[in-house]
């Protein structure tokens, strides 16, 4: 059976996740479900991955746990590159944000292609820098160092490296970008909650992969972005208690390559 450390490297990279790596992570990890949105406030950050707030910032208001918003698989246009000023506008304003985010700090919800939740925290340091930290009993890690991204077992002090510049999150770690000039856009869409859109990238080796990234419409923040990997299975990560301000430690980014091995064993 394959380690359930492989069900997560979906995040760092669209071909990482089929049907047999949900279907074990399913079989060895127990994942919590959902809360319903009448369920009290969500648990804070805490504990040796916090990150230090600026002196003089406020915490924020702490919010419940969002429910994700599963994409159709059957509904899957793809533009010719041609889009109206409207469109292009929306693009622009999604790129805007990204390229002023410097610091991102807090919590996610985890969709597997099967339907299997996951949570936890995550910190964020432009460029290219990047910590998932999800919650027990999981044991995983996801860190970018800014030009290694691996996926951690911390029981098993084993992790998987992939390049940065070959995962679909480098566009998010990106300092500055152009999203209809930096990448493939073939989708783009608003409406009264969230302005969407959607990439498509192509390797001859790997195949066709997509990163949807969706913003509020109303506050211009993050919400959540899904990655459908070459056989079409989609993940999607919701974020929430989105906090700017939040420093995060540099330790949480350190990636120890002689600590851990390659995840293939002796």
């Amino acid at each position: 059976m394959q380690h359930p450390r492989r069900a997560f490297a979906a995040i760092a990279t669209a071909a990482a996740l089929s049907v047999a790596a949900s279907q074990a992570l399913a079989e060895t990890v127990p994942l919590p479900r959902a809360a319903p949105r009448d369920r009290g406030a969500a648990k804070p950050v805490v504990g040796p991955l916090a990150a230090t707030p600026l002196a003089g910032t406020p915490p924020p208001a702490t919010q419940r746990p969002p429910t994700p918003v599963l994409p159709d698989p059957r509904m899957r246009a793809v533009s010719d590159g041609t889009f109206d000023a409207t469109q292009r506008a929306q693009v622009a304003k999604i790129s805007s944000y990204l390229s002023g985010l410097s610091t991102l700090v807090g919590n996610f919800v985890q969709v597997a292609p099967n339907g299997e939740r996951t949570t936890g925290e995550f910190y964020m340091q432009k460029p290219g820098k990047v910590r998932f930290a999800y919650d027990p009993p999981s044991p995983i890690d996801l860190v970018s160092d800014g030009t290694s991204m691996v996926v951690r077992d911390r029981k098993l002090a084993t992790q998987d490296v992939y390049p940065l510049s070959q995962t679909p999150l480098r566009y998010l770690l990106s300092d500055r970008i152009d999203l209809l000039k930096d990448t493939n856009v073939v989708g783009v869409s608003a409406d009264d909650v969230f302005i969407t859109v959607t990439i498509e990238e192509r390797q001859a080796l790997v195949g066709t992969s997509r990163l949807m990234l969706m913003i509020g419409a109303k506050d211009n923040q993050l919400k959540q972005w899904t990655i459908t990997d070459p056989q079409g299975y989609d993940t999607t990560i919701a974020v929430y208690n989105l906090n700017t301000q939040k420093k995060p430690d540099p330790e949480l980014f350190r990636i120890d390559y002689m600590r851990y091995d390659d995840g293939r064993g002796g």
